[in-house]
């Protein structure tokens, strides 16, 4: 699949809520190919094992994990993302969903960019987070 790559400052004009929307299909994407890997199972078992990685306070919890990584750049992004607004679904805490959309947003700016192999690196730690 040949995906368009934009320049950082092209990305930046975008809104933070916007790169999350995009952000969050890509997260939910290697979420799935990692777990699909990992296991050969029912799609009903597999859907349950997606949904434990992709919910807010999963995402909000791993957002820890990755802090102390990212580059003064990403951080920027991130920030961005963790201060838009939006409605807070039923499951997840005002704190856990700006978390979760800030996670978003960077990894949807990653994307964007074209800096696949970073947001690999950065999901690599998210995925594996609660096995430390």
């Amino acid at each position: 699949m040949d995906i368009k790559v934009i320049t950082k400052e092209q990305a930046r004009a975008y809104s933070p809520l916007t790169l999350a929307f995009l952000g969050d299909s890509y997260y939910e994407l290697m979420v799935r190919r990692k777990i699909t890997l990992e296991h050969n199972m029912s799609a009903n078992k597999l859907h349950i094992a997606a949904v434990k990685k992709v919910r807010a306070s999963f995402q909000a919890a791993a957002c820890e994990k990755i802090a102390e990584l990212l580059t003064v750049e990403e951080a920027e992004i991130f920030r961005r993302g963790r201060n838009a607004g939006g409605a807070v679904p039923r499951s997840a805490s005002p704190a856990e969903y700006r978390k979760a959309t800030a996670l978003e947003a960077l990894l949807g700016w990653l994307l964007l960019i074209g800096e696949n192999t970073r947001a690999e690196e950065l999901f690599e730690v998210i995925y594996n987070s609660e096995k430390k």
